[in-house]
């Protein structure tokens, strides 16, 4: 596939994420005629290589601890006519995978980018999770940091749009934990093994999830976190409402704001914020 004009293409190759019959027509075709390869890991793309039978590519490691150098290199080749696919180890490139860097250089430098669709497992989970999908967030891999991490669950979850996200199997006790005890009532879906034997789709609180994975024993496997919009039980009802009804009762700032998370859906550091407002005016 070397260029006439001089100047090769890139290919955003999207690559199965469990299944290796999750693969479209056209992109096997880029495979086998692309000069060469981009690909996180050499060995994993070599397994779907083989598979289909694509013998003799040349395969170059590209990856999120040399993404900078190997940008530029990659870059080089294509200002030479030759052709490259991008693939990640699994999926589509750029979401949540390395590719920014080069697909960013490539638009800058006047070449030709071209997308060739296929799996992805935020789309997957979303299809098959019974959520609304008109309006949706996506937050890629959650923070590791527990302050971040709070931070990014208060902003994003429980709004007028659905939220997903990544999570690791090592950090996953510790996330759900977390979001039982900020939104300890709100409704949840966790997929994980998408189009593999042990695929498993858990819908409930996330206590109840937590529960259900820890009888499983080790967990193993990347996760999707599917949070649904924001049902509030008293429809469009003041929150200032909420809580001066909550204080004439004698409660306290901090029990105002755990008994007006449930009736708002709202996190209750956000509800507590303006508890200690409301007093002080």
């Amino acid at each position: 596939m070397h260029s006439s004009k001089g100047i090769g293409k890139l290919f955003v190759v999207a690559t199965p994420i469990g299944n290796l019959e999750d693969i479209t027509l056209r992109a096997l075709r880029i495979l086998k005629e692309v000069d060469l390869i981009a690909c996180e890991d050499t060995r994993r793309t070599l397994k779907l290589l083989n598979y289909y039978g694509i013998k003799g590519k040349k395969l170059v490691s590209y990856h999120e601890h040399n993404e900078e150098r190997r940008a530029k290199d990659l870059i080089e080749e294509l200002k030479r006519g030759r052709s490259v696919a991008l693939v990640s180890d699994a999926g589509t490139p750029c979401i949540s995978d390395p590719g920014y860097r080069i697909v960013s250089l490539a638009r800058r430098e006047g070449i030709d980018v071209v997308p060739v669709p296929g799996p992805s497992a935020l789309i997957a989970a979303l299809s098959a999770s019974g959520f609304p999908t008109d309006k949706f967030f996506f937050g890629g891999f959650l923070p590791r940091k527990e302050g971040a991490l709070r931070e990014t669950l208060e902003e994003f979850i429980g709004k007028h749009f659905t939220s997903v996200f990544y999570e690791s199997p090592h950090r996953l006790e510790r996330t759900l934990g977390l979001i039982s005890e900020i939104y300890p009532e709100i409704e949840m879906g966790v997929y994980r093994e998408i189009t593999k034997v042990n695929e498993e789709f858990l819908r409930g609180k996330p206590k109840e999830i937590l529960r259900e994975l820890k009888e499983k024993g080790k967990l193993k496997g990347e996760f999707v976190l599917i949070f649904p919009p924001q049902k509030v039980e008293k429809e469009e009802k003041d929150l200032d409402e909420v809580i001066l009804e909550f204080l004439k009762k004698g409660l306290s700032a901090k029990e105002v704001s755990k008994e007006a998370s449930k009736v708002t859906g709202l996190p209750k550091r956000e509800i507590y914020k303006r508890v200690v407002e409301l007093l002080n005016d």
